[in-house]
């Protein structure tokens, strides 16, 4: 008998959490059920009273899963299809619930078998050991696994493969000789996507009420903001990493956030629960010493940012309404950290001028999103003939927080504030240039899917949003 038909002689039973996929079924159906009714929260406890079988089996009864977008790993899989198509036995060995492992077993097709957890009985560790040993002998069968619950199963397996393995799987693969297959290692950038650096741009507008108080070099101030603006980046990198978790579904079937780090597997989702407490400690800390008025305001916008994730983003309008809210929450909080009053028109003028961004926002999915007539985009309430009237609303909005402009710089504030408020005029055709020249290219297709990182990022807006910070400062003086 040759090697091939020797191997093939002896089934291969594959792990299907952090082996076969890189991610764990229990962590994404936790999450799955929550988006569903964020009410289960309080009844996960006494499921996990009663063990981990019956939690499993709990969020397994509520919820469904969707095979065809798991993040499989692709050199396992490969190989696994290879070997079935060979001719070898192929068995499915899993403590996740029958209900997910049939279902991934019926998606993929190359199973022979299926050993999973049912009622109350955990297929893991000691258990799977015994399961497999009772169906095909000690030492009857291959084994690719990838965690400590894996290392009894390793034991009395003929051949262990050691799969992207924790750290425990690694010493005893290392000990033993056995073969590995290991996954790329998290990188600094990987963490940074996680963190979503790039959107802590969008708390700059933490500083606005004290530019426009014209109090740029007083230490103080300059002190809180840059405070605040710690906070609120720390508190809104806690709120993306749940969102990710709410979203992994949605986020696998989008072109680019498919490769987001909890949808792709990079990271798993206990990291990301560790990064959310370490966060938050950060944020609610840092906010701890500007005031309490600030305090306030965060909370607020954890609250409101965290219903946005759980709800308001799939209902229509109310959506980019709330969105439109929290960057003008940012204003308030600029007002909290450094005491200056905020004034209508500022308000004003930021719902309006927000809101139109928030519409780009969509306006871009709805043009980029294959979606038939009649059906909503995964997870929002928009459908595609939505698209005019999306587009009207967001550039009539435009219109408005160059209107709003334009009133305030003919009020009495305007001035006692400053000594040349001609100067200023111009801020109002610079507000239409940029949002006009936004939605024209999102328009020609040729928009980033957030307007605001990419006004930010733009040379030509730079230079347009510096000559107005230059008019009014010399309006001021």
């Amino acid at each position: 008998m040759d090697a091939r038909s020797d191997r093939n002689a002896i089934p291969l039973a594959v792990d299907l959490d952090g082996t076969l996929i890189a991610t764990d079924l229990l962590w994404e159906g936790l999450f799955i059920l929550l988006k569903k009714n964020p009410l289960y929260i309080f009844l996960v406890p006494f499921w996990a009273a009663g063990g981990p079988a019956r939690l499993k089996q709990a969020i397994a009864q509520r919820i469904d899963i969707d095979p065809a977008s798991l993040p499989y790993r692709a050199a396992l899989l490969n190989r696994i299809r290879t070997e079935h198509a060979e001719g070898r036995k192929i068995v499915l060995a899993t403590g996740t619930p029958r209900k997910f492992a049939d279902a991934i077993a019926a998606h993929l097709g190359i199973f022979d078998r299926v050993l999973a957890t049912d009622g109350l009985d955990n297929l893991t560790s000691g258990k799977k050991r015994a399961s497999l040993i009772a169906a095909y002998g000690d030492g009857g069968f291959d084994y690719a696994g990838n965690s400590r619950h894996d290392l009894q199963v390793f034991d009395a397996a003929r051949n262990a493969i050691v799969v992207a393995p924790d750290r425990h799987a690694a010493r005893w693969q290392a000990a033993h000789g056995a073969e590995a297959m290991p996954a790329p290692k998290p990188t600094l950038r990987t963490v940074v996507k996680m963190l979503r650096v790039h959107q802590w741009l969008k708390n700059s507008l933490i500083a606005v009420p004290m530019v426009l108080s014209h109090e740029y070099f007083n230490t103080d101030m300059i002190w809180e903001c840059l405070l605040a603006f710690i906070s609120f980046s720390a508190v809104a990198s806690a709120i993306y990493i749940l969102n990710d978790f709410f979203d992994l579904a949605l986020d696998r079937k989008h072109p680019t956030k498919r490769n987001r780090p909890f949808a792709s597997g990079a990271l798993s989702i206990p990291f990301g629960l560790g990064a959310i407490v370490v966060l938050l400690a950060i944020g609610i800390g840092t906010g701890a010493l500007i005031s309490l008025e600030f305090l306030a305001v965060l909370g607020g916008y954890m609250v409101v940012t965290t219903a946005y994730s759980l709800s308001f983003k799939r209902m229509l309008l109310v959506d980019v309404l709330t969105l439109a809210g929290l960057y003008t929450i940012r204003v308030l909080a600029g007002a909290a950290a450094t005491g200056v009053d905020v004034s209508f028109w500022l308000l004003a003028f930021s719902i309006f001028f927000f809101l139109s961004l928030a519409l780009v926002k969509r306006f871009v999915e709805l043009r980029t999103t294959a979606i038939p007539p009649g059906e909503r985009i995964a997870g929002r309430g928009y459908r595609t003939e939505d698209q005019e009237i999306v587009a009207q609303a967001g550039m009539a909005s435009a219109f408005s927080s160059a209107l709003v402009l334009a009133l305030y710089m003919d009020s009495v504030a305007v001035r006692e504030l400053y000594p040349h408020p001609w100067l200023i005029w111009p801020l109002a055709p610079i507000v239409l240039y940029l949002t006009m020249r936004v939605w024209i290219l999102a328009r020609r297709d040729e928009m980033h899917d957030d307007p605001v990182v990419f006004i930010i990022r733009d040379w030509r807006s730079q230079i347009v949003v510096l000559i107005g910070a230059v008019m009014l400062v010399i309006g001021g003086w």
